[in-house]
């Protein structure tokens, strides 16, 4: 019946038959290291400190980080290895132009020339300063408008971009979000905390302060600042909030460009897609239709010459990072106080991360020819398949889903995409010009290529093969209308995956970041979405009413959770998250008992099979955070903080009580009958 239950272990799979000495050897190495544990503390009142008391306590954040733990320490493993493949890049004088080591090369030197680019000072953006300074009439500001967000250099007012149309998917529509404001969420504008207060003062001492250094006086710089803030205040108050974000129904509004024309007269959408190199198009995707009515009124009301403004600020705002050093310092001081960073990030890191934002599938081939094994990918795919039966099983095996609907999240299983490690067609970049000596023209031909690439794949069938997160990238996803999940080569190693550990390490890291992705198909959100990703029922309605009261039990529990003093986890900005890693980690469990290991009680350095899966998971979150920066997070995070991701889910799960002895006295206990059983 359960053919997939003789599938060989990862393990096994990757260096043939183990004996236990050798396992207990490659325990010894530090998968499960009891130094970064905190063994004083019962496992059931506190696993988070019982798992990483130590290590958090002995691991302070450097001070050019806002968070230090698992993820960053891998991160700046991949950014060191990135830093050594750019730097061999760059020094190659004999690489053929054109070559990836060429252009790659280029554009990293082109970023370290730190005399060159301080020289320039703010050379590079005076004719954009210039020409937003010589506008007449409300004419002029919506041409510039277009003008900065055709070419890649800014988007003032809304957002705009290509995407899948989410109810008919092989299709893709122009589409506008809400936007137009510089802090990172409308509660920054809108509410009367003392952080939120003093955010705003410092958001104004940095827009007086970059436009000083452009030779504005302070009293105009001082007007600037507000006009500037005026704008953005009734732009942020106008916008849904992030959990109103996440509603894929309500942020769906599909509009002919005439109807939405007649709702917004100033903005007519006629015109402006032709501007923005977008022609032949008769509807339009709109996520928050009243805020683009708000933006239309503001138009009207607002003077000319504080749109002006508004626009040199957008130029100003996106170019700092790339300007001289007194504007890249200002950019920091301004960073400082949102996330309390001690020291500026190197410039080293600050330019290896450019270029691989920018040309990261190029730098991508020369990363994972130095540090990615093509055998590590088949591995993965092996790790996939017996993720994808688990979560069949248990799917079947549900109580609460009838079987129409469990015919359908089958169907959708059945259907996911796995992307691992890097694409098999690679982005060439095709006429991106980059040179040597010109950092910021770099930067601009990239916009300009990233916008232009974007808008070409318009009329175009889906390119089922682009990524969404370079190789190189520590992270993972799940696509909703492509039905994929995604696993980038960066984050294929300790302590995610490492294929000289046992099973407990790899199923309880990697694998639950494979069942976490997965989940997300069948979390709040992404259940709305069908096996071809198209948001489209495929519920009975009682079946969705008991998911949703599953839901709305493990927001509660989320919300409880308190971060600093007063402030707490928002459960439902985090829901799907918190969705992904409940289902994510038990069926990794589930598919780990299918291995040997999983079967057997043979303890590795003193720990059970089944506490070493668990802990793998813990040490993944370990982390230490700057309190501004969990208060920010806090606010704009879909993901609850680290200590209680690693918590979050055991409490829910017998096999944890079982593994741990954890007992009505202790902490973190809930009864059987109040255990969140989802997927």
């Amino acid at each position: 019946m359960y053919l997939y239950l003789v599938k060989r272990s990862l393990l096994l799979a990757v260096l043939g038959a183990a004996t236990v000495a050798a396992s207990a050897q490659l325990g010894q190495k530090g998968f499960i290291d009891r130094a970064n544990m905190d063994l004083s503390v019962h496992p059931g009142d506190d696993f988070s400190t019982y798992a990483n008391g130590n290590w958090v306590r002995n691991n302070p954040i450097p001070p050019k980080e806002t968070r230090w733990g698992s993820f960053n320490q891998l991160r700046d493993f991949n950014i060191n290895a990135i830093k050594t493949i750019l730097e061999k890049a760059a020094a190659d004088k004999d690489a053929a132009a054109g070559s990836i080591t060429r252009r790659v090369g280029d554009f990293y030197a082109a970023g370290m020339d730190s005399a060159a680019i301080e020289k320039l000072g703010y050379a590079p953006i005076q004719k954009d300063l210039a020409r937003i300074a010589a506008i007449k009439d409300l004419a002029g500001v919506l041409k510039e408008m277009n003008y900065l967000r055709s070419n890649g250099i800014a988007s003032p007012l809304y957002g705009f971009f290509i995407g899948q149309d989410r109810k008919n998917v092989e299709n893709m529509i122009p589409q506008l979000s809400q936007g137009g404001i510089g802090l990172s969420d409308r509660d920054y504008y809108l509410k009367e905390d003392t952080r939120s207060r003093d955010i705003r003062a410092a958001y104004s001492r940095f827009i007086v302060q970059l436009f000083t250094l452009t030779g504005t006086s302070a009293t105009k710089a001082e007007e600037n600042a507000k006009a500037i803030f005026s704008i953005e205040k009734q732009l942020a108050n106008a916008q849904l909030g992030r959990v109103e974000m996440r509603d894929a129904y309500r942020t769906y509004n599909k509009f002919s460009l005439a109807d939405l024309s007649r709702k917004t007269p100033l903005l007519q959408w006629q015109q402006i897609l032709p501007a923005l190199k977008v022609t032949g198009q008769d509807s339009i995707l709109v996520n928050n239709p009243a805020f683009f009515i708000t933006a239309d009124s503001l138009l009207q009301t607002v003077p000319i010459a504080d749109w002006k403004t508004y626009l040199q600020w957008y130029v100003l705002r996106g170019a700092a990072p790339y300007l001289s050093s007194t504007f890249v310092n200002a950019n920091f001081a301004f960073n400082q106080v949102i996330t309390g960073q001690k020291a500026p990030t190197p410039r080293w890191q600050r330019i290896s991360s450019l270029t691989d934002g920018n040309i990261g599938e190029l730098l991508g081939q020369l990363y994972v020819k130095d540090y990615f094994k093509p055998a590590a990918k088949a591995r993965m795919e092996e790790l996939v398949s017996n993720l994808r039966k688990a979560y069949a099983h248990r799917i079947q095996q549900l109580d609460w889903m009838s079987a129409a609907t469990k015919q359908k999240a089958l169907a959708k299983l059945a259907a996911f995409r796995p992307k691992i490690a890097y694409p098999d067609k690679w982005q060439t970049y095709d006429g991106l010009a980059i040179n040597r000596t010109s950092f910021f023209e770099n930067i601009r031909n990239a916009g300009a290529w990233g916008y232009n690439y974007m808008v070409n794949r318009l009329g175009k069938p889906v390119d089922r093969e682009r990524w969404g997160m370079t190789p190189a990238t520590v992270n993972a996803y799940y696509s909703a209308t492509l039905n994929e999940i995604v696993f980038p080569a960066g984050i294929l190693q300790f302590p995610f995956f490492d294929p000289n550990a046992d099973d407990a390490i790899n199923y309880g890291g990697i694998g639950a970041v494979i069942g976490h992705e997965m989940s997300h198909g069948f979390d709040d959100n992404g259940s709305k979405y069908d096996a071809d990703g198209t948001l489209r029922n495929w519920w009975t309605d009682e079946d969705r009413k008991k998911f949703d009261r599953k839901a709305d039990a493990l927001a509660r529990q989320f919300d409880a959770y308190t971060v600093l003093d007063t402030l707490h986890v928002n459960g439902k900005l985090t829901l799907g998250e918190n969705i992904g890693d409940l289902g994510g980690l038990n069926v990794a469990y589930e598919a780990f008992k299918m291995t040997k290991q999983g079967q057997s009680n043979e303890k590795i350095g003193g720990f059970t099979p089944d506490q070493r899966f668990f802990l793998s998971w813990a040490q993944v979150w370990r982390t230490n955070t700057l309190p501004q920066t969990a208060a920010q997070l806090l606010k704009t995070d879909t993901h609850s903080p680290g200590q209680y991701r690693a918590i979050g889910p055991l409490v829910n799960m017998d096999a944890w009580y079982k593994a741990f002895n954890v007992k009505e006295n202790n902490q973190l206990y809930k009864k059987p009958e109040e255990r969140i059983r989802i997927w």
